[in-house]
């Protein structure tokens, strides 16, 4: 089936991904090797598949989105599946999935039990594995989930056994100090400066988990805008009610 085919078959090719979630506005921290063979595997230069895992948090969605962006924008066939979300998907989601360029498949611990899903994810696989010579051309596959296989509680050992099979890396969550390495990244790619001692303010005083940092950065640059005043901790105070 040609490419441009491909681009519009799967439903799951409408999402929408977030336009801030790119290899651009992700801070490598001590991950810089994974993000060599995630963009390695964007040209077609990387390992045929690889497994993902790390801690909730830690970004593991938001490379799947910038390696899905990066596919797409180039216009070869991708698809994203969420598994977070199965309850709303039906079985066949994976048929013809072994025809796309890139396919990443997304927090896979949560089929962990789920006889159905598993088989069907195992079938898939196998597919995949044995479509070698009809695959696209630089054809990858990237899992992701919050453990290594065998500690995810999927039943299915031979699903654990294909899930071993390609390249493994651990996607290491941040410090605090690489967490306001990747605050001030994300502002200055909002044209925005975000002070160190602001960042190590916020990092005291709220949760460190990023996705609450990285939300409070988007309200705080959008109340810096309206009261067009720099940020400051007195500002912040005041935006936070801290």
């Amino acid at each position: 089936m040609p490419q441009d085919e491909l681009r519009f078959q799967y439903p799951l090719l409408a999402l929408k991904l977030p336009d801030d979630e790119t290899f651009a506005s992700f801070y490598p921290g001590q991950n810089a090797d994974l993000l060599t063979q995630l963009k390695n595997s964007v040209v077609g230069l990387g390992v045929p598949v690889l497994y993902m895992w790390g801690e909730s948090g830690s970004g593991r969605s938001h490379l799947l989105h910038a390696l899905c962006s990066e596919v797409d924008e180039r216009g070869d066939s991708v698809a994203y599946i969420p598994l977070h979300h199965y309850q709303g998907m039906t079985l066949d989601i994976f048929e013809n999935m072994e025809s796309v360029t890139l396919l990443c498949i997304d927090n896979i611990d949560a089929i962990a039990g789920n006889a159905k899903w598993e088989k069907a994810l195992f079938d898939f696989y196998n597919r995949w594995s044995d479509s070698e010579k009809s695959r696209p051309a630089g054809s990858s596959l990237v899992l992701c989930a919050s453990n290594l296989p065998k500690k995810l509680g999927i039943k299915l050992d031979d699903l654990v056994s294909r899930l071993e099979w390609g390249a493994c890396y651990h996607l290491a969550s941040l410090s605090d100090e690489e967490k306001l390495g990747a605050l001030q990244l994300r502002a200055q790619l909002k044209g925005m400066k975000l002070p160190v001692d602001v960042g190590r303010f916020l990092l005291n005083r709220l949760s460190r988990e990023m996705k609450t940092l990285l939300t409070t950065l988007d309200r705080l640059d959008n109340a810096s805008l309206v009261a067009k005043r720099k940020l400051t901790i007195p500002f912040v105070k005041e935006v936070l009610d801290l």
